[in-house]
């Protein structure tokens, strides 16, 4: 089930299936406020820090097969997330469509772009060694800005250029993205009533 609420820019997500289920809500024009709990504390606390960094309100509640695996927990989340953002956007008029930003954190720097172009594209690079991070297991990062380009309809590149810790080569991504999604929704008020693509289609 999914709600749209367009003029407050919301976005509502319930997704439930055999391996997770997911109740999701997102304003994009928030305070950065969250309540998050996906029952593997790391991955909650880069959503965190994404709200935050963002200034996205985000309310996530997940409930997956973790005895299993954290692979459905993870991509799942990313893809509601995706999709709440798609909801809360609407047709997409005036907004920048395009943002990316650089992070330096300590002695990693990462960088995030993003084109909310409609079209689906994902590339990340984390030079990150270690096969668990806190409790996450760090190969599922790319699956989780997979599930965000699809449900976002969206083009995401993540990288970190360098850095030593494990730890903040992901934080740093997580923030870089926040404020690359933050540059991308905001609104241009010079064509508010104009979609940003030749195409006339996002």
């Amino acid at each position: 089930m999914k709600e749209n609420a367009e003029a407050a820019r919301t976005g509502t997500v319930k997704r439930d299936t055999t391996e997770t289920q997911i109740a999701l809500t997102l304003m994009i024009d928030g305070q950065g406020a969250y309540t998050v709990s996906t029952g593997i504390r790391f991955f909650d606390h880069m959503l965190e820090l994404f709200a935050r960094h963002g200034g996205f309100d985000l309310t996530l509640a997940c409930k997956g097969d973790l005895d299993v695996d954290q692979h459905h927990t993870v991509e799942d989340v990313g893809i509601a997330l995706g999709e709440a953002f798609g909801i809360a956007l609407g047709d997409k008029k005036g907004i920048m469509r395009a943002g990316y930003f650089v992070m330096a954190m300590d002695e990693t720097l990462a960088v995030a772009a993003v084109d909310l172009s409609g079209r689906v594209a994902y590339v990340v690079d984390d030079q990150v060694t270690g096969p668990l991070v806190g409790d996450f297991q760090s190969e599922l990062l790319p699956d989780f800005f997979d599930g965000f380009a699809r449900g976002a309809k969206a083009n995401v590149h993540v990288k970190t250029m360098y850095g030593r810790s494990n730890h903040h080569k992901i934080e740093a991504i997580f923030k870089a993205f926040a404020r690359a999604m933050r540059s991308a929704c905001s609104r241009d008020e010079r064509m508010r009533e104009m979609l940003p693509s030749t195409k006339g289609l996002l």
